[in-house]
Formats: C-alpha cells, sequence, structure tokens
C-alpha cells in the first residue's frame, strides 16, 4: 500500500507545544523523548544505534536520505529510533552503492518520520526548555487525546531501557583464533564497537544486560567491556554489580556511555539527567593526559557527577567536554579500569579516539 505522502503531521511536545510538518509515509501516532543530533552525515547508524531506543530523533541537518541506506551501515538489527522529525526528506538517493532509499527502509522496519518541520526552530525550543517526552502523529484533529495520551508516556529519568536492546542469549564476534579474548556486556552494544576490537585481534562474546560475573569468567576472557545503551544507568544493578566483581578483582575494564556510567556509579558517583545532553558528531573533548584535543562523536542524555567524581581518592578525570566541563572519560588509580562519556568507534564521526580501543588492549597486555 502507498500512503499518501503529503499527510498533514505534527509534533506535539509534553508542555503542549506544537510544530506542524507533514508525514513521510506512514500514518499513525509515536512516542519518546525528543532530542537531536547535530550531525551532518551517518542517519542510517543513528537510526540503528540501540543507545537512541525510546527517542523522537530530530535531524539538524537539512537534508535526510539523499544518499539512501546500505546493510553495513546498520549498528544493530532494526531501528531503534521511535520516530524521525527532519525538515527535507528524500524519497530519492545519489549514491551508486545504496541499497535502497530511506523510505523504503523505514517502511520495512515500520517506522513513522514526518517531514517539512521548522527543526531549527525546534532544536532551539528544546535547547531552552530540555529534553522532554513528545509524540508526532498524523491524528492532527484530535489533539486533546493526543495528549492524555502522551501524560502516560514514561520519563527517561528513572527508565531502565538496556534490558529492551540487549541480546537475548550470548553470541561470538571475530575470529576465535585471535589472541585476546573479551567478555563485552551488551546494554546496547553497537556493530562497531564490536568492529574495532575485533580489528584489534580480539575475539569477543558479548552478554545479556543482566549476566554475572561468573557467566563472564567462565569464557576465561582477557578483558571486560561494558558498552553503550540507552536510558538511566542508576536502575541497572546487575551491571552495577558486575562492574564492582571485575574492579575488585584488578581485571582489565573499559567502559563507553552506558558502561561508563555503570562505573562510576559502581564507584558510589552519582549519574544526573542533562538538560539536553550530547548527540552529535563533532564535540570537543580535552584529554587531560596528553593536553590535547579531540573532536568526538557522542549520544548521551545523562552525565555523571563532576564534584563527587573529583573528591574520589581513587579516581582520576582524564578527559572533559569543552562545551560545558561535563567529565568526559575517568580511569581508576589503583585499577585497570577506565571509561569515556563519548564513543571512540565513531560511526558516524571523526576518528580522533580511536587510540582507546588500542589503549585497552595495551592495559590488557600489561595485565
Amino acid at each position: 500500500m502507498k500512503y499518501n505522502k503529503r499527510e498533514k503531521a505534527i509534533v506535539l511536545l509534553a508542555d503542549g507545544t506544537i510544530f506542524h510538518g507533514k508525514s513521510i509515509g506512514k500514518k499513525g501516532t509515536a512516542f519518546g523523548e525528543v532530542c537531536f543530533n547535530t550531525g551532518t552525515t551517518g542517519y542510517q547508524e543513528i537510526f540503528t544505534d540501540p543507545s537512541y531506543f525510546g527517542q523522537l530523533m530530530v535531524a539538524t541537518n537539512a537534508h535526510i536520505g539523499n544518499y539512501g541506506t546500505h546493510a553495513d551501515e546498520m549498528e544493530s538489527e532494526s531501528v531503534k529510533i521511535s520516530g524521525l522529525i527532519c525538515k527535507n526528506f528524500s524519497y530519492n538517493y545519489s549514491r551508486p552503492s545504496a541499497e535502497g532509499s530511506l523510505e523504503q527502509f523505514f517502511e520495512k522496519h515500520n517506522v513513522l518520520a514526518i517531514s517539512d518541520v521548522d527543526t531549527r526552530a525546534l532544536v532551539s525550543y528544546i535547547r531552552d526548555n530540555g529534553a522532554m517526552n513528545a509524540l508526532i502523529s498524523t491524528d492532527v484533529e484530535n489533539i486533546e487525546a493526543l495528549k492524555k495520551q502522551l501524560a502516560d508516556v514514561p520519563n527517561m529519568d528513572g527508565l531502565e531501557l538496556a534490558s529492551k536492546v540487549s541480546t537475548k542469549e550470548p553470541y561470538f564476534y571475530g575470529d576465535e583464533n585471535a589472541t585476546y579474548k573479551i567478555a563485552a556486556l551488551d546494554i546496547g552494544i553497537k556493530k562497531n564497537i564490536l568492529k574495532n576490537l575485533a580489528e584489534r585481534d580480539a575475539y569477543i562474546k558479548v552478554f545479556p544486560f543482566n549476566a554475572k560475573f561468573e557467566d563472564l569468567e567462565a569464557f576465561k576472557p582477557h578483558g571486560y567491556f561494558l558498552s553503550n545503551g540507552p536510558g538511566d544507568p542508576e536502575p541497572l544493578m546487575d551491571a552495577q554489580t558486575l562492574a564492582k566483581e571485575i574492579i575488585k578483582r584488578n581485571l582489565p575494564l573499559f567502559g563507553i556511555c552506558l558502561g561508563h556510567q555503570v562505573i562510576a556509579l559502581a564507584n558510589g558517583i552519582s549519574t544526573y539527567k542533562m538538560h539536553n545532553g550530547h548527540r552529535g558528531i563533532n564535540h570537543p573533548v580535552k584529554n587531560l593526559i596528553t593536553t590535547k584535543g579531540e573532536i568526538t562523536s557522542q549520544n548521551h542524555g545523562f552525565a555523571i557527577n563532576r564534584e563527587e567524581t573529583e573528591q574520589h581518592p581513587d579516581i582520576e578525570i582524564t578527559h572533559v567536554h569543552l562545551n560545558d566541563n561535563t567529565v568526559a572519560g575517568i580511569k581508576m588509580k589503583t585499577k585497570n579500569c577506565f571509561s569515556v562519556q563519548y564513543h571512540p568507534e565513531a560511526s558516524p564521526g571523526p576518528h580522533d579516539a580511536s587510540y582507546l580501543f588500542d589503549q585497552f588492549i595495551e592495559n590488557i597486555k600489561n595485565a
């Protein structure tokens, strides 16, 4: 069935603010926390990143869909965003290697998207008023009913979502004859993280979000990894317990994004929900160890408490975000453990931080 591409649609924010647009195809209503990504490329990776589960994505780039889609650009097996909000949606694409249009991709994955929205005004509003729940809908005649439905959507603060995107059963990635074995906890892992580890002569076994230390230990890994992922880190008690066990035994541990927050919580450092988060591929970070700057790919709505981190006797801040001085990386002074708040696999994004995977392997070698 072919939908009317120019169906009227709206963005309705939790505070009652409405932005108008047009459906790109599918009719219906989608709910989530509204957020924005400032990247100019990599939309397919963004849409399939498990860290975006439960969120309505506003794309700040003016054109979305112009280079189509490709199977190699999937960060997971399915689309993870709740829906897309954009300015100009390209039904046609120009990349010769593309395997299909973004419209076909969304139809396959049953994704609701709307275009012709004043995304500059919407992003400006989110920046001023903070991330909040929202909906996108083609049911533009029933605003009051939509408001009631939106009021029932749970807030991201306190929401556990890792279980929604984690693997149900353990699986392997890479060459089983590789030099190093790494046990990875999947709380929303991206394929390109696994690819980066495998490229460094590692064989990875990926475990579900609620796996116990004994499960990971039975693999006899040389190192342990805590992945990125969606939602609030505080409810992830199993992951925090796992991190505490790994740290107690002084085993090599590396955490990215949600994994970084879990490591902080395991050390008694609290986390908090940010005003509107960091999402994009040009975020400036300073490495306090080397004093060098890095342009990084970021995607998170929570952060760790800087004051508590500075006061912790066994934690050193290694990286800071230069826009707002939030903690972007830590390491433990007496344990083989470090983590960053951004994405060194940078898919999409710059590769300034790919050295962190090398650092993890070096930590494993020297353990």
